[in-house]
């Protein structure tokens, strides 16, 4: 017996939950670019970083917003149904996870771009300046 099948699978139905649990929190950099170059853009892209670092480069249409920034008086701006998607510097960052948590406690949906600018970079997309 191999390490891989060591532990038995799990049942493919808790699979298939599992998996539909998890992309309910999160998406990639493929999809949001894919999405973007469609005009099937149905969230706002949210920018986690320091203004500094958001200027030095960041994600076509990404608007910046901190997560310390993330506050309910500044989440009115956008209609209560609005889809945010959140990125920060990478794998390496926890930003996107404190923006998360922060706009779910608003009541905001939300969902993580796994990667972050790493992760967009690696895939080869464009990046803006200012």
């Amino acid at each position: 017996m191999s390490l891989v099948s060591e532990i038995p699978t799990a049942d493919p139905s808790l699979v298939a939950e599992h998996y539909a649990k998890r992309l309910g929190f999160e998406t990639d950099c493929s999809d949001v670019y894919q999405s973007m170059t469609s005009g099937n853009v149905d969230f706002v892209l949210l920018d986690v970083r320091g203004p500094a670092m958001y200027q030095e480069k960041h994600i076509p249409a990404a608007i910046n917003l901190p997560h310390g920034k993330m506050t309910a008086r500044k989440m009115v701006e956008w209609p209560d149904d609005t889809l945010f998607v959140v990125y920060c510097a990478g794998p390496h960052c926890n930003g996107t996870d404190k923006a998360a948590w922060r706009l779910g406690t608003l009541g905001k949906r939300v969902k993580v771009m796994i990667g972050g600018m790493t992760g967009w970079a690696d895939e080869g997309y464009p990046f803006e300046k200012g």
